[in-house]
């Protein structure tokens, strides 16, 4: 007679399936097919969660749906571009260097249906909607199909005839990935690979793996497996552990048997042989193991779908002596309640497994297999058949205690918190270019444009292009993080820039519901915060009040900030509306990394992952950053012959903060002042005055010939530019 051997997966523990899984399955199966004998270790849950470049490193077969890291099989060196900016007058240039790569990752030994989300270096590369949340050239999966070919990007570099199609394998191909965001180095990714259109049956699972040699009915479904190892045994064995399966064999061949939930038969004292061959028999032997070989506690790691397929961990313990703890990596997917009832009905059975039992029988036995659950008249508990031999003309039967039902461990295991990186599509990019006047003690000498770009909830970078004058894209970088920007629905009141605007309010709109406007105390303010332009007014506001999901109303104004008074009078709705912080704008330069000139026409393109076409923006170059700002205080008196003298007071581009009172820093070569005298809409007189004072005398009018009321405009004529002016009218 066979003899057909079913020991606990992993001995110390106990189960339904042992290590020895490649022993004798009877003269039905043959062993050295299945289960050869093992010279590695098989695969584990970190083999699936590492992404390996190692050559001749196993590819498991997936099944359902899993988070797998996959191997390396194909990279190009890094991709260097480089970008210049500055260099103009008294400003350096920067020359910046970003990096690319192209690589291909082995996914699966087994055909695939799709690949959904893609984590690099843990955080989102690509969302479940096949959105890319970091710029790459193209993306390409092959599903392992038997007649895929080879990627035209790998047969360009590695040459047609020596690039292989992977056929059977799974994988995916990334061309020109950007590497910025991972340390400029190729990240660790790992991938959520459908392998199937939802949960698998176990059996279907056991066939494929088997060669459809092993076979087996209703015995379960499973959401994701990892299945890989030394031998068909390994791969099988994550199926036994999570549904405590159990090996049989009849005319058919070797099937896999769902546990059986009670005792299927009773063996009677009368099926006991006591003689055998005129020899008496033991029929009934009894053993227990120490209570210290069972583990203390167990630990099952598993993959968890409520923590996006990452590890989970479970772990259960047993009151009583003993200080061993063990762990078992399993590599499929399980909820927190399964995983913590597998890890208990291994320890349970480790616990009531110490007991054997040996019974020899008479011929009738013969109708009891492998794997049975039975009771055993006159001995308590539920016992099940691991071994079944002829034996000196007597049926030999090796039993091993099952754990009672009752006890079970309640449901409603917690799988922990994690954080979850939201998955929001990329979007559009929205581009604002600004003239930026002199916002830091930095002095100008020219021009400066600035770079604000943004987007929605998921936007997280664009690529910028300068286009020249005859349509050419030159690349000058990449966007700032994230600008809150939008747009002015209302600005009420007339404002001042004397004092606090308390009668104005600021209606704005945003991009997106998760930017935010807070207030400041004077002493923020005091150190630039809030610092906001709306269309071309710099204020600050000390107050904001969310008034909807994306809207503020702004409160506590400083009007016409840093010389942007003369804006005061030009808002509309609709208008831009930006949140100046230093680290969320680029300066933008020349083709050639120049400065800019005023009056020129610039033009920049945006390029981002979720943009369909390029986003552009425009803007003529009016050098507020070097426009010497308009005299204040400009006040005449009567000279007493017929004439007026004006006086004024000069403003800096330079020294905001007015430090211990004295005279701004003149910040210009020499201090010299344009004065034109008007006559309705006709200039009759242009002088130049190195004072911040002037006398318009009664021959001078005269020659000028004013009649009525005369406007005398005062610009301080700068370094690079001429001033705004400040205007006074003169009663003739």
């Amino acid at each position: 007679m066979a003899t057909i051997v079913l020991t606990a997966l992993g001995t110390a523990v106990g189960g339904p399936l042992g290590a020895a899984i490649g022993g004798l399955i009877g003269n039905a199966f043959d062993h050295a097919v299945l289960f050869k004998p093992k010279g590695v270790q098989g695969r584990r849950l970190a083999d699936v969660q590492v992404q390996t470049s190692t050559y001749g490193a196993q590819l498991p077969k997936l099944f359902g749906t899993m988070r797998v890291a996959g191997s390396v099989i194909w990279a190009t060196d890094l991709k260097e571009t480089k970008s210049k900016s500055g260099g103009g007058k008294g400003r350096p240039s920067v020359t910046t260097y970003s990096y690319s790569a192209s690589f291909a990752v082995a996914l699966s030994a087994r055909a695939i249906r799709s690949v959904r989300r893609i984590w690099a270096d843990g955080n989102l590369l690509r969302g479940a909607a096949g959105d890319f949340k970091t710029e790459l050239s193209g993306f390409r999966l092959y599903r392992g199909e038997e007649d895929q070919g080879a990627d035209p990007l790998i047969a360009a570099s590695e040459g047609s005839g020596r690039t292989p199609a992977h056929r059977g394998i799974a994988y995916a191909v990334f061309e020109d990935l950007a590497l910025a965001d991972y340390g400029n180095r190729i990240p660790s990714l790992t991938f959520e690979v459908e392998a199937d259109d939802g949960a698998i049956g176990v059996a279907q699972i056991a066939s494929e793996l088997s060669g459809g040699m092993l076979a087996g009915d209703d015995l379960g479904m499973v959401e994701g497996l990892a299945a890989g190892g030394a031998d068909i045994g390994d791969a099988i064995e994550p199926l036994v552990d999570a549904f405590d399966l159990a090996f049989t064999a009849d005319e058919t061949g070797l099937r896999l048997r769902a546990p059986a939930r009670e005792a299927g038969a009773l063996i009677a004292q009368d099926v006991l042989c006591r003689l055998a061959n005129g020899r008496p028999l033991e029929v009934l032997e009894q053993s227990a193991a120490s209570a210290e070989a069972v583990p203390a506690a167990l630990a099952i790691r598993y993959h968890d779908a409520a923590r996006d397929y990452q590890a989970g961990v479970q772990r259960v313990s047993r009151p009583g002596p003993g200080r061993v703890e063990q762990g078992i990596d399993l590599p499929a997917v399980l909820s927190g309640d399964g995983a913590q009832a597998l890890a208990a009905r291994r320890l349970a059975g480790a616990w009531s497994g110490r007991a054997t039992l040996t019974l020899r029988c008479g011929w009738a036995a013969l109708r009891h297999q492998a794997g049975d659950i039975v009771m055993v008249e006159d001995i308590p508990g539920v016992w099940r058949i691991e071994e079944r031999e002829w034996e000196a003309m007597a049926v030999r039967l090796s039993l091993r205690r099952l754990p009672s039902t009752e006890g079970a461990p309640p449901v409603g295991a917690s799988s922990g918190g994690i954080v979850r990186e939201a998955d929001l599509p990329h979007g559009p990019t929205r581009l604002m270019l600004i003239d930026l006047p002199p916002v830091s003690d930095d002095l100008a000498s020219t021009p400066v444009v600035m770079a604000a770009a943004s987007g929605g909830a998921g936007w997280r970078g664009a690529a910028l292009f300068l286009m020249s004058a005859t349509g050419e894209a030159v690349p000058i970088g990449r966007a700032a993080p994230r600008a809150v920007m939008g747009q002015v629905d209302l600005f009420s009141g007339g404002g001042t820039t004397a004092l606090v605007d308390e009668a104005s309010v600021l209606h704005v709109s945003l991009l997106a519901e998760d930017m935010e406007l807070t207030g400041a105390d004077e002493a923020a303010l005091g150190m630039g915060r809030n610092l906001c332009m709306a269309g071309r007014e710099l204020i600050q506001f000390s107050r904001a009040v969310r008034t909807g999901a994306a809207s503020f109303r702004l409160e506590g104004l400083r009007r016409g900030l840093r010389g942007t008074e003369w804006a005061m009078a030009l808002h509309f709705a609709g208008e831009n509306f930006l949140l100046v912080e230093e680290d969320r704008l680029v300066e933008v330069r020349t083709a050639g990394g120049g400065a800019l000139e005023m009056g020129a026409s610039l033009t920049v393109v945006a390029l981002g992952a979720g943009d369909v076409e390029p986003v552009e923006a425009s803007i003529a170059v009016s050098g507020e950053a070097v426009t010497p700002l308009a005299p204040v205080h400009l006040r005449s008196a009567a000279d007493g012959e017929g004439g007026w003298c004006l006086s004024w007071t000069r403003r800096s581009r330079n020294g905001w903060r007015w430090l211990g009172g004295a005279d701004v820093p003149l910040c210009e070569e020499r201090e010299l002042y344009d004065v034109r005298v008007f006559s309705g809409e006709f200039q009759v007189r242009q002088v130049e005055t190195g004072e911040p004072s002037w006398t318009y005398d009664a021959a001078a009018r005269a020659a000028d010939g004013a009649e009525g009321s005369v406007a005398v405009a005062v610009r301080q004529i700068g370094s690079h530019a001429l001033g705004r002016a400040s205007q006074i009218i003169l009663p003739l």
